[in-house]
């Protein structure tokens, strides 16, 4: 039986990527930073882990009691949206830790085990914002974007150990918790810049008129599916009709 450890399983992408691989009979790693046994049916393929990605500490931890992984999905990240101008340097900061330093640290704690093992594969979910230049979320795409480069050299590094690393670039999703959890952030760091006010009208307008297909989470559950069991999947998935779509 195999085992794939998944980060931010506590809601959206992950929970439903850790329910999919359950019911496909994978051993489960679940990780969050609140550990939730009642978001997951119980299972004796099933642990749930409390995980950190910032902290070295946490990742140890919980790769040291995961044991062996043979899929890692990276999946957990943090939303932001803003004027560059009024995104504050720790924020940046925090988003670059979770979403791509964090990212890289799971990454490399898990590297040694499959190297030894033979093979893997390490899944990391970035982002559409890639393929299409937005405004008002520079700061999130460059977490992501270092993600998409960071995973495209890696897999040549790690070719020869037969580890794959693939890359899903999930569209607009208003089923997950992306932007309640964004609007959060932006709320507690005192809204957007007020020089833009009228920028961000005209942005969020925009938005409202142009109401195209989305992402459905079962969208992205295929796409790490097939990235964890097909070795000819492509290296890089767009995930949703959106994202297909901006892919072209």
């Amino acid at each position: 039986m195999k085992t794939v450890l998944i980060t931010g399983s506590s809601s959206g992408f992950g929970l439903e990527i850790a329910r999919h691989f359950l019911a496909h009979h994978w051993k489960v790693v679940a990780t969050m930073r609140k550990p939730d046994p009642a978001l997951l049916p119980v299972s004796p393929h099933l642990s749930i882990l409390p995980l950190d990605v910032t902290s070295e500490e946490s990742v140890a931890g919980a790769v040291e009691a995961a044991g062996p992984i043979d899929v890692l999905v990276n999946n957990a990240g943090i939303g932001w949206m803003n004027a560059f101008e009024g995104t504050p340097m720790d924020l940046a900061k925090e988003l670059f830790e979770t979403n791509t330093i964090g990212l890289m640290r799971m990454t490399q704690a898990v590297l040694p085990h499959m190297r030894e093992n033979g093979g893997g594969v390490v899944i990391n979910i970035s982002s559409s914002v890639t393929l299409r230049s937005l405004p008002l979320l520079s700061v999130y795409t460059a977490t992501k974007a270092a993600v998409n480069a960071f995973g495209a050299s890696l897999s040549i590094e790690l070719e020869p150990f037969g580890i794959r690393v693939r890359t899903i670039l999930p569209g607009s999703a208003p089923t997950t918790s992306f932007g309640s959890s964004a609007r959060a952030q932006i709320e507690a760091k005192g809204g957007f810049h007020p020089a833009y006010a009228d920028f961000v009208s005209a942005v969020f307008a925009s938005h409202q008129e142009n109401q195209g297909p989305k992402t459905q989470t079962s969208d992205v559950v295929e796409a790490v599916w097939r990235a964890a069991t097909d070795k000819d999947c492509p290296a890089v998935q767009p995930a949703g009709a959106d994202a297909v779509a901006w892919a072209g």
